[in-house]
C-alpha cells in the first residue's frame, strides 16, 4: 500500500466525505475513489459503506484506520525531521487556517522565523467544516481562524486580525448596485449552514441565526466547502455574509462584494490543544502580541 494511498484512506475516514476529503489533499474525487477501491481489492472487504447521503467506516475499515494511523503518523513525523534537520531546524510549527489571506499576515510569520530560527513554521489551509479535527488529531498545532471558540479541550490565544464583512451576491442582484447594506436584507433570501459539522455557536459568529432586529434567517442550503458557498451565490440561490478579505483573495467576476454596516468586526485568533501547548506555540503567540493585531 503506498503512502499517499494510506493518506487518503486515513483522510477519507476522518471526513466521510469523498469531495471534501479530495478538496483537504488536493486531488480529485476520482483519485480518492481509485485509490480507496485499490485498497479494498488488496484487503479482500469493503472499507467504506457508501450511499447517496452519507459514507461511513465498516468494522474491517475501522480495525485498518486504529492500525495505520499510529504508523502513517510516525512514518511522516520521521521524514520530517530528518528534512529538517538537513536545513538545520530542530522542529517544525504547523499553523493552519480557515482564512485565505496569510499573504497579508507575513508580519507575524517573518517575524517568528526572524526571532526563532531553529524552527520553521508552514501554513495550511483549513475547511470549515469540522474545523477542529486537525488540531485534536495532530496535524497542526495551532489554528487561526475567528472567535469565539467555545470548546473544552482548546485554549484561545490572542487575536491576529480583525475586519469587517462584506455581503456576496449574484451580479443580477438588485442588492450588487448598492454601496452598502444592512444585515437585515439577508432575511428575505436563502443562506447557507454547515450543518452539525460546525458548531451553532461559532457558524452563529460568522453569520447570525438572527438579524440586529430579531428577524430569523433561512438556512436553508447545506454547503461543504468555500467554493460551494461562492457557486450557490453565484448562481442567485443564497446570499452570504464573508470577512472582506475573500474579496481581495477569492475575488470571482460573476459576484458582487457589498460591504455590510451594521455587523461587528469578524476576529480572528490563535488556538490550540490545552494538553499540547509548547514552547513553539508560546513563543507565537508571544510574537502575535508584540507585533499586535491588523486592523484589515
Amino acid at each position: 500500500m503506498e503512502l499517499r494511498d494510506i493518506e487518503i484512506f486515513l483522510t477519507l475516514a476522518e471526513e466521510l466525505h469523498f469531495g471534501r476529503t479530495a478538496e483537504r489533499l488536493h486531488v480529485s474525487t476520482a483519485r480518492v475513489s481509485q485509490a480507496i477501491k485499490k485498497q479494498e481489492r488488496a484487503v479482500g472487504a469493503d472499507l467504506f459503506e457508501r450511499t447517496s447521503r452519507s459514507v461511513r467506516l465498516t468494522v474491517v475499515g475501522e480495525q485498518l484506520r486504529r492500525d495505520l494511523r499510529p504508523l502513517f503518523h510516525g512514518m511522516h513525523e520521521s521524514m520530517q525531521r530528518a528534512r529538517l534537520a538537513a536545513r538545520g531546524k530542530t522542529g517544525v510549527l504547523r499553523v493552519g487556517a480557515t482564512n485565505s489571506n496569510n499573504f497579508e499576515l507575513r508580519p507575524f510569520w517573518e517575524a517568528f522565523r526572524s526571532r526563532y530560527p531553529q524552527w520553521d513554521l508552514t501554513l495550511h489551509f483549513v475547511n470549515f467544516v469540522q474545523p477542529f479535527v486537525g488540531l485534536r488529531n495532530g496535524e497542526i498545532d495551532v489554528l487561526l481562524t475567528w472567535l469565539p471558540i467555545e470548546e473544552p479541550d482548546l485554549t484561545v490565544g490572542p487575536i491576529v486580525f480583525t475586519e469587517g464583512r462584506h455581503l456576496i451576491t449574484a451580479l443580477d442582484n438588485e442588492l450588487a448596485q448598492e454601496k452598502s447594506v444592512s444585515f437585515e436584507v439577508l432575511a428575505n433570501h436563502l443562506t447557507p449552514t454547515a450543518g452539525p459539522a460546525a458548531p451553532d455557536y461559532w457558524e452563529d459568529s460568522l453569520i447570525p441565526f438572527y438579524t440586529p432586529r430579531g428577524r430569523p434567517l433561512e438556512k436553508a442550503v447545506t454547503v461543504t466547502s468555500s467554493e460551494q458557498i461562492l457557486n450557490e451565490a453565484a448562481q442567485g440561490r443564497i446570499l452570504h455574509a464573508n470577512p472582506r478579505h475573500v474579496a481581495r483573495f477569492n475575488f470571482r467576476p460573476d459576484l458582487a462584494y457589498v460591504p455590510i454596516h451594521d455587523l461587528p468586526d469578524l476576529r480572528f485568533g490563535l488556538v490550540w490543544r490545552s494538553e499540547a501547548e509548547d514552547e513553539r506555540i508560546r513563543a507565537l503567540a508571544a510574537v502575535v502580541r508584540d507585533v499586535g493585531t491588523a486592523r484589515l
